[in-house]
């Protein structure tokens, strides 16, 4: 199958997320939504049921405004939007981490808002690496088991959450791997790149796994375009079509990216351990760099200076989620990091109600006019030193 073809696989999946869940429900199959990030995904799809995304939707919210303040994060208040109005019914449950205070609100929220959806709580500990936080993290996933029990009506199998956890390994490496070799393929489209990585959140890994093999397979016979600018990008979603076509009408090209929803959550496989619950829960203590896990080092900026260095990237472009309080922590320490290593950073404020992206295509035309000429300075200094 060609390149294109498969695109548009990925593209069709991407843009109709309730089309992907009734279709599961319509050939027998359980599903419980799990609420970024970091949800134990691995659980679910040990018990037979589906692991599917709820990122909430680009959307006007109405419903949500009852339970949320104006000033909190817009992906929480669309899922519970989505949730009241009723595009995730017949999903058997959904599980909500507490890993930023937005979070733990909407799971509360959810309790009365969504009452024909189960809420799930997975309770995580910030300091996740030592004795203690192992051991509470474990507890938390002991407790995800027993609501599962009750919501699926399904035994917890730990042979079956071995198998889980090495088709979620090699889901892990198969986007690392992607992501690696779409940074060579500039004619595949910031949109077309996006659509690869959301479709994840909507699919059983073992599928998309076999999707994305099929496009890395489609690839290597593919001729490379070539690169106008490129850049990395870092934020918690950045998924908004009319978002990357701006990158696209401007020739941006995403050779690495430090997203939530995208490579973000691929980094770090369950390591080995003496039986698979506590695969995961080590799994959980390697995780890092990332806003919502405690680093009082803040290492993230550094990662994302020396990952823009390695890919050649021209700049860093961050989409910086509304009223998102850990990233907007985050983004001072990104901001000084980028501008100690000389590396241009552009940043780009977004939130699900967006409908106007003029003044981000203002933005990032400002800023492809800024890499164009640090690109010509250099190289008039390197034909000087010549």
């Amino acid at each position: 199958m060609s390149v294109k073809k498969i695109l548009a696989k990925f593209s069709e999946i991407a843009s109709n997320p309730s089309a992907q869940k009734d279709a599961y429900l319509a050939a027998g199959n359980k599903i419980v939504l799990v609420a970024p990030l970091y949800t134990p995904e691995e659980i679910v799809h040990s018990m037979g049921a589906v692991p599917m995304g709820a990122w909430g939707a680009d959307c006007e919210l109405q419903e949500a405004k009852k339970y949320f303040p104006s000033f909190i994060c817009s992906i929480m208040q669309s899922i519970l939007e989505l949730g009241v109005k009723g595009t995730y019914e017949g999903a058997s449950g959904i599980i909500i981490p507490s890993l930023c205070d937005s979070l733990k609100t909407l799971g509360q929220n959810w309790k009365y808002a969504v009452p024909s959806i189960p809420f799930i709580p997975m309770t995580y500990p910030q300091n996740r690496a030592n004795e203690g936080g192992l051991a509470f993290t474990k507890a938390g996933y002991e407790t995800v088991i027993k609501s599962l029990e009750e919501v699926l009506g399904t035994k917890f199998d730990a042979e079956s959450l071995s198998k889980s956890i090495e088709i979620y390994n090699e889901h892990n490496e198969a986007m690392r791997k992607v992501s690696e070799v779409l940074a060579l393929h500039p004619e595949v489209s910031a949109a077309d790149r996006s659509n690869i990585f959301k479709s994840a959140t909507l699919m059983l890994k073992e599928d998309h796994t076999a999707l994305v093999s099929e496009l890395l397979l489609a690839l290597e016979s593919a001729t490379p375009g070539e690169a106008r600018f490129k850049v990395m990008t870092s934020g918690i979603i950045a998924d908004n079509p009319s978002l990357n076509a701006i990158f696209d009408e401007f020739g941006m090209h995403i050779v690495a990216d430090d997203v939530a929803a995208e490579s973000r959550q691929y980094r770090t496989d369950a390591p080995e351990a003496s039986n698979p619950l506590d695969r995961l829960t080590k799994k959980f203590g390697l995780m890092d760099n990332c806003s919502v896990l405690y680093d009082v080092e803040k290492k993230r900026a550094d990662l994302i200076v020396r990952t823009a260095k390695e890919k050649a990237a021209d700049g860093v472009v961050v989409v910086l989620t509304k009223f998102c309080d850990p990233e907007e922590f985050d983004y001072v320490m990104i901001k000084k990091a980028c501008e100690a290593a000389n590396i241009p950073l552009a940043l780009l404020e977004v939130d699900r109600q967006m409908v106007n992206y003029e003044q981000a295509k203002t933005i990032i035309e400002t800023f492809r006019d800024l890499i164009e000429s640090n690109t010509q300075e250099n190289e008039k200094v390197l034909i000087s030193a010549i």
